[in-house]
């Protein structure tokens, strides 16, 4: 790390810290040429994806979307926002597992599904019925039935 007062490339770290979002590491640090004391933050470099929708358009990922599709499904019911992004986080660390640069939009309605059906059914029926886009109530009943012939993995709401 260059020193920002003398320009020197050496230096010496004297303390580390998480910061308090705990997604970046606070340093200080030591010239080891003028003896100046500075700070700098070390964080992780997310590499960033496309997202391929349905109609072969490409656009970035983006976190928000995802939530906002979440929390809609799980609209007056008892789920918590710790939940809800617990959810978020577990599908956007799967994304990021794949390391795909492109990933499309149902692969990521699969992994929200996958992880709505452990959390809550209705949820995880409604955000099937959009994302699915269920053409009659045929299709709709079918996807109920996957529920109930399925033993419960996750707790029961109703």
């Amino acid at each position: 790390m260059r020193c920002m007062y003398c320009g020197c490339e050496d230096s010496k770290v004297i303390d580390s810290r998480s910061t308090d979002d705990g997604k970046s590491i606070r340093r200080r640090r030591e010239c080891i040429s003028c003896g100046k004391r500075f700070t700098t933050f070390e964080t992780i470099e997310m590499v960033p994806f496309l997202v391929i929708k349905r109609d072969g358009t490409r656009q970035s990922y983006d976190r928000t979307k995802i939530k906002n599709g979440i929390l809609r499904a799980c609209e007056k019911r008892p789920i918590s926002m710790a939940e809800v992004d617990e959810v978020v986080n577990s599908v956007e660390k799967a994304l990021y597992n794949s390391l795909d640069e492109e990933i499309t939009s149902q692969k990521i309605g699969d992994l929200v599904m996958e992880q709505l059906k452990q959390l809550d059914e209705v949820a995880y029926i409604r955000f099937a019925a959009v994302y699915r886009q269920f053409k009659d109530s045929a299709t709709f009943f079918e996807e109920m039935n996957k529920i109930f012939n399925t033993a419960p993995k996750g707790r029961k709401k109703n």
